[in-house]
């Protein structure tokens, strides 16, 4: 028997040199051979609900994966099957610096620059993406934030800014040609990614000005709706009546509408606003009939995303038809700007419209004065006026369009411009 054959693991000879860790040199470890893979469970709570969360390099060549635990968020590595195999004196080599005594400063010094290299990794950054995502579902985040921010961070890697280094991340959003609300969003993604791995940064500036929106015609409205599909122009119809968010009106459930009394609730809105209700019309409520109930949700389970396909394909094809450019601008969210305005325009009772929209404050919905001032400029200063006695006739008038004036001698005024 030749000297080592068949002995321990630290009494071989191992190469040196270049070669020290090669592949042919671990195969020709016979004698040790690798564990075999077992189901991994978290070493805090036991779950084996587990991701993968990066990699750990030693030394340059040899990676360990890192996992994260969903359900405690537990970080941790899997077995490292070849650390009893190393050589004698190279088994330090691995060791926290803090404790490898016998090293020299070069050593250390070498160590650490590896890590360095490694540690702003494709797989790592994945992994403390996932990590900040599974930390904002915890804290209760909406999942649209949570794929917004993942987003946000996903485009900031993939465009070469190293998140580790907040300067390289300023000079990858100077390089973008982003306006200047989406170079906020990213900002922020970027300094919640920062707060997770307790670090700071000094944000760049962004000054972002309120635009006003895009106000279409009813016609324009109706016109799309006409010629999207079934499923579309039921979406469409809902958010031109009730003014939701299309992510509000993607969550409504069948449970959520009484059929018989033509209403529907809405008790999970987004962006904090109030919960509502509304009374819809028939029109709606025979197109909500026709759909299929083969989901809880009334227009699927699937992403709001998919819809939005959809409807950019439709509207583009009408656009074309109808030769109305204008439609290419309307987007699920213009028609609740076009709701908030025509009602601003019918009850000039901005607290109403407050209210009908779910805000929280008053300064949200001050917007669409200014808006129904210009679209609705009167161009006459006479006016037609009319005189009446009964509450029956008052309903009447104020139905076509007359504005209360004033009360004298049980006789009331109304007037409406010519």
């Amino acid at each position: 028997m030749a000297e080592g054959e068949g002995k321990g693991c630290s009494s071989s000879i191992a190469p040196t040199g270049e070669n020290a860790f090669s592949e042919e040199w671990r195969k020709s470890r016979t004698h040790c051979p690798p564990k075999e893979p077992q189901p991994l469970n978290c070493p805090k709570c036991g779950s084996t609900r587990i991701d993968k969360n990066g990699h750990r390099y030693l030394r340059g060549e040899i990676d360990i994966q890192r996992f994260v635990c969903q359900k405690c968020g537990y970080r941790f590595s899997e077995p490292y099957h070849y650390k009893g195999c190393l050589p004698k004196g190279k088994r330090r080599i691995c060791a926290v610096l803090q404790d490898a005594k016998n090293l020299t400063e070069a050593t250390k010094t070498k160590i650490v620059a590896g890590r360095e290299n490694h540690s702003t990794t494709p797989q790592d950054v994945k992994g403390k993406i996932v990590e900040l995502c599974f930390h904002m579902q915890k804290q209760g985040y909406s999942e649209t934030t949570i794929r917004l921010t993942r987003s946000a961070l996903n485009v900031l890697s993939d465009r070469g800014a190293d998140l580790s280094n907040p300067e390289s991340v300023k000079e990858t959003i100077f390089k973008q040609h982003w306006s200047e609300a989406r170079k906020r969003n990213v900002i922020n993604a970027y300094t919640l990614y920062l707060k997770i791995q307790k670090l700071t940064w000094e944000p760049p500036r962004t000054k972002v000005n309120r635009k006003f929106p895009f106000i279409p015609t009813e016609k324009e409205i109706d016109d799309l709706i006409a010629g999207c599909g079934k499923k579309c122009s039921t979406f469409l119809q809902l958010l031109k009546e009730t003014a939701m968010r299309c992510g509000e009106a993607k969550r409504l459930e069948w449970t959520d509408i009484d059929f018989e009394k033509n209403i529907i609730t809405l008790n999970l809105p987004e962006k904090g606003s109030n919960p509502r209700l509304w009374k819809v019309s028939q029109k709606l409520i025979s197109m909500l009939n026709n759909l299929p109930r083969d989901s809880e949700a009334v227009f699927g389970s699937g992403p709001i995303t998919s819809m939005k396909t959809t409807f950019g394909k439709a509207r583009k094809r009408l656009a074309e038809k109808l030769q109305n450019p204008r439609l290419k601008r309307i987007s699920f969210h213009t028609l609740r700007h076009w709701k908030a305005t025509m009602l601003q325009h019918q009850t000039k009772d901005p607290l109403y419209v407050r209210d009908f929209l779910g805000h929280k404050e008053l300064r949200n919905t001050e917007i669409y004065i200014t808006i129904e001032r210009t679209l609705f400029e009167p161009y006459s200063d006479e006016f037609t006026v009319r005189i009446a006695e009964k509450p029956e006739d008052v309903k009447s008038l104020l139905e076509v369009g007359f504005e209360y004036v004033c009360q004298k001698d049980n006789l009331i005024f109304l007037r409406k411009r010519k």
